[in-house]
């Protein structure tokens, strides 16, 4: 009996410990982000920063266009439909929903 309360007992002990062990990974571990994937919306706002003016207003809105064509040929590719489509397309897009459509 006094061994099988032992026995029990360690096992205890091990359930405790083995956790805490468990949780110490090395902080690169811990640390380690995912990399976000760059917005359409973001390639369109990089590839006009050089310009000004009314050419930087025709050169994004030609980028977003072309963008959003893109996105929902993803998405027709997909064979994604209704709501979730619009969702789709903004999240493809990058949209924040204050553009005007």
């Amino acid at each position: 009996m006094k061994l099988s309360s032992a026995a029990v007992a360690a096992g205890l002990v091990c359930l405790i410990i083995v956790p805490v062990f468990a949780q110490t990974a090395p902080p690169a571990t811990q640390t380690a982000t995912v990399p976000v994937p760059a917005t359409k919306r973001v390639t369109c706002l990089s590839s006009t920063q050089n310009m000004k003016g009314q050419d930087k207003r025709d050169q994004m809105q030609l980028c977003m266009a072309q963008a959003r064509v893109d996105c929902l040929k993803q998405a027709i590719d997909q064979k994604v439909v209704g709501e979730i489509r619009k969702s789709f397309i903004k999240t493809c897009v990058g949209a924040d929903g204050t553009e005007q459509h």
